[in-house]
């Protein structure tokens, strides 16, 4: 298929999706993209912390090494 006719085909597309958009289910789109539910906010946070105490341990290890 040559160039053209394959530049035609993604104009089309590209048309039918700018001009005859499908019916969006706004509902499904509003909980995919919303806010994070509290479980994974849990989760997050757990592991932060064990992070900065490992910060923590590493940089008052570095600051008795180096007196």
């Amino acid at each position: 298929m040559g160039r053209g006719r394959q530049k035609a085909k993604h104009t089309k597309v590209a048309r039918e999706l700018k001009y005859f958009s499908p019916s969006t289910d706004l509902t499904a789109l509003e909980k995919e993209i919303g806010h994070p539910s509290d479980d994974e906010n849990e989760y997050v946070d757990k592991w932060a912390d064990l992070y900065d105490e490992e910060d923590s341990e590493e940089e008052s290890d570095e600051d008795s090494q180096s007196k």
